[in-house]
């Protein structure tokens, strides 16, 4: 059994709390830091009990364990957690990688406290058919939308973004094949045969089509985004599966720029087994689509170069594929950019057909163009198409991030960190394929085994600091956007004594 926290914004920041910087204070002035926002955060961890967990987060759990499993609880505030035991953490996953801009934001709590956000609470509209006079203006996603594509499908979580972005593939591959067939290029009719088969689950309007995606992926949990996940054997196992064809990622070794040479060649293998495996499956059963993260996340934190994502690109544009960006975990900033696949360098033309986002936006969806819009209604569709109070604080954390330059602080702060990690990594000699170089705070290394890998969590967590794993023996960093430098120091320090103890 673990532990789990509350917030307790009355503990970490007072109430009504509202300091904050102003945009030309960011840009001219000294650099973001997190207490300008949160000046009653916290300067370092403090655990007061003896060991963590500690007895009331226990007793907490041990309530839970009688209605609902609680041996996944961990850690349930800016970059600091408060447990029931009065233990206060630096919090470097962020409720899995989901918390842009700190917990208890004075912005987020205001807008929390206005009259639209409780009028779309408590009366929360089926968006798809009956949405709200203000729903236009409350969409700010297309703020930042990336480069090449207008327009955005709104979700419930990243597996549901990842499932309607493969629903729109598919009907985005099927009516390109229908235009072919038919020689025009307006809108094609629905056959009778394609109406009745689908009812039957049969073909031609239920067509043999996949989803090709990479090993160690991880696109969601639902049925068809876990057909297409393959970072655990626990995710998956006595599921049902669709069929999804797999590509081994690139066997990459790091540091990226010592294995140039090698690294180029595993990655020009896998291209070439992405494209021989649509080209041989176009007559069984045909690949409408490729999905892949631009760091596999789940997986262990798997790298390429921007040269393997855009000869992957090139590859579905040759064979009438479309790509999938699925991100849901790199997005909104965490690399030092706002979208990772911005470091790929594509043209507005070669733009990805869909990106996928959720967890750090805190609402979830697509973007996509305007040609994979379906021609026909309530073909990509639900009840509620999202949430409205979701999308009203996207926009305030995407007015934030903004306001405070937080994607260039994101990435100024990894550079730094990066360094001193890499220095840590040499020195303990027990820190392995150090990765994320001039990706933000998005940085992960191996230990030895998974045994080690969960020794030093947990050393960490008894130090004040929660962090957590992925992969076989991964350790990752996933903290806020406000995290700075003087986190990174207290992150260092608990590390380097951590490493030496176990």
């Amino acid at each position: 059994m673990r532990t789990h926290l509350r917030l307790r914004p009355s503990t970490i920041f007072g109430p009504g709390v509202t300091a904050r910087r102003t945009l030309a204070t960011v840009q001219h002035g000294s650099p973001f830091t997190s207490n300008s926002i949160f000046p009653r955060e916290p300067h370092a961890p403090a655990v007061v009990t003896s060991s963590v967990p500690g007895p009331k987060v226990q007793e907490a759990s041990r309530g839970i364990q009688q209605f609902q499993d609680s041996r996944t609880h961990v850690l349930v505030a800016g970059n600091y957690i408060v447990d029931l035991d009065g233990n206060a953490f630096l919090d470097v996953y962020a409720q899995i990688a989901s918390i842009p801009i700190g917990y208890n934001n004075p912005d987020l709590l205001k807008l929390a406290k206005t009259d639209l956000f409780a009028t779309m609470a408590m009366n929360r509209p089926a968006l798809g058919v009956f949405p709200p006079g203000e729903w236009k203006d409350m969409v700010a996603f297309l703020s930042v939308a990336p480069k090449g594509l207008n327009q955005v499908f709104t979700a419930m979580c990243g597996s549901c973004a990842n499932e309607t972005a493969f629903k729109a593939a598919f009907m985005t591959y099927r009516d390109k094949q229908r235009k072919l067939e038919s020689g025009t290029t307006g809108p094609v009719d629905f056959t009778a045969e394609e109406l009745a088969s689908c009812m039957k689950n049969q073909s031609p309007g239920s067509p043999d089509l996949s989803i090709l995606s990479f090993k160690s992926a991880f696109h969601g949990r639902l049925f068809g985004s876990l057909s297409a996940t393959r970072s655990k054997a626990i995710h998956k196992t006595y599921h049902l599966s669709i069929a999804r064809p797999m590509v081994d990622w690139p066997a990459i070794k790091y540091p990226l720029e010592e294995h140039a040479k090698e690294n180029a060649e595993a990655e020009a293998k896998s291209l070439r087994d992405v494209e021989n495996t649509i080209t041989s499956m176009k007559s069984t059963r045909p690949v409408a689509a490729v999905v892949i993260e631009p760091i596999a996340s789940e997986g262990g934190d798997l790298h390429a170069s921007p040269e393997f994502f855009r000869g992957l690109r090139q590859i579905t544009k040759k064979h009438g594929v479309s790509f999938i960006v699925d991100e849901v975990q790199t997005g909104v900033g965490a690399t030092g950019t706002f979208w990772a696949h911005e470091k790929w360098g594509l043209s507005e033309e070669d733009a990805p057909d869909f990106v996928t986002f959720s967890k750090k936006m805190q609402a979830a969806g697509y973007f996509h163009k305007m040609e994979t819009r379906p021609a026909q209604a309530y073909r990509n569709f639900n009840t509620w198409m999202g949430d409205p109070i979701r999308a009203l604080q996207a926009a305030t954390q995407i007015s934030v991030i903004k306001q405070h330059g937080l994607v260039e602080h994101t990435a100024s702060t990894g550079r730094e960190l990066y360094k001193q990690l890499d220095q840590l990594a040499k020195s303990s000699g027990r820190m392995l394929n150090l990765r994320g170089k001039d990706n933000g705070t998005f940085i992960a290394w191996d230990m030895e085994s998974a045994g080690q890998r969960d020794a030093l969590l947990k050393a960490m967590r008894n130090q004040g600091v929660n962090m957590a794993g992925c992969g076989d023996a991964t350790v990752r960093l996933r903290p806020m956007l406000i995290f700075g430098s003087s986190q990174a120091e207290i992150l260092l320090e608990k590390l380097d004594g951590a490493l030496r103890a176990t």
